[in-house]
């Protein structure tokens, strides 16, 4: 079998965030009196970057340092309210276990700030499984820009049309799409028919056979 990599956005699908996440943003939001709906969050939320996040919210334009206090200010709440939550979706890790055993390449490419990827990799005590690790802070495009992507299969070395990536949100199956990867919609988040389409689905990873995700390529 020729080399290949797998490559997983976080929130949503190594993780199931999005919960700790809305309750991060609702604490932040009232604090600065700003108002919010849980449709809003579905719709501006999840998957987006916080830039796209705030100057949504804030019906401003939200840039440079004052985009930098807030999303600190932000992330640090969320990090607060998970840390004593961290799991894997169901049959992670076996699923990564698997992938491993058979010497395939894998990564994190996520929009989240490193802090949080440090917090759910090291949490779930995978770090030792990835041989990539890409967070907001290594591009300057975020998703939909498949850039993540891009820099995560130099990182491995491996030919984009030999990635397969996991997504559960619109900007990174966009994203995923845009870099000529193959993409597994998580539907953790969102339903088939909210998102682009995928060349697989998947609600978790407890029924999930690898041999199914490699038979995207192979």
């Amino acid at each position: 079998m020729q080399e290949l990599a797998l490559l997983f956005d976080m929130d949503g699908v190594i993780a199931h965030t999005n919960p700790y996440h809305s309750k991060a943003f609702e604490a932040f939001f009232d604090k600065h009196n700003i108002s919010y709906s849980l449709p809003e969050f579905e719709e501006h939320m999840y998957g987006k970057h916080n830039s796209y996040i705030m100057s949504h919210f804030f019906k401003r334009p939200i840039t440079g340092d004052e985009l930098l206090q807030l999303e600190e200010e932000k992330e640090a709440l969320f990090r607060q309210i998970y840390a004593n939550h961290i799991q894997d979706l169901p049959g992670y890790i076996p699923f990564l276990n698997q992938a491993k055993q058979q010497g395939i390449k894998t990564g994190v490419a996520t929009s989240a700030p490193r802090a949080n990827m440090d917090l759910i990799i090291d949490g779930l005590h995978i770090r030792n499984m990835m041989e990539s690790f890409m967070s907001s802070e290594n591009v300057i495009k975020h998703k939909p820009d498949p850039e993540v992507y891009l820099k995560s299969a130099a990182n491995l070395n491996i030919p984009t049309d030999r990635c397969i990536v996991f997504e559960d949100s619109f900007s990174g199956i966009s994203a995923a799409i845009n870099a000529n990867m193959k993409v597994v919609g998580v539907l953790s988040s969102h339903t088939k028919n909210e998102l682009p389409p995928c060349d697989l689905y998947i609600s978790d990873y407890s029924e999930l056979q690898l041999n199914s995700v490699l038979n995207l390529i192979d």
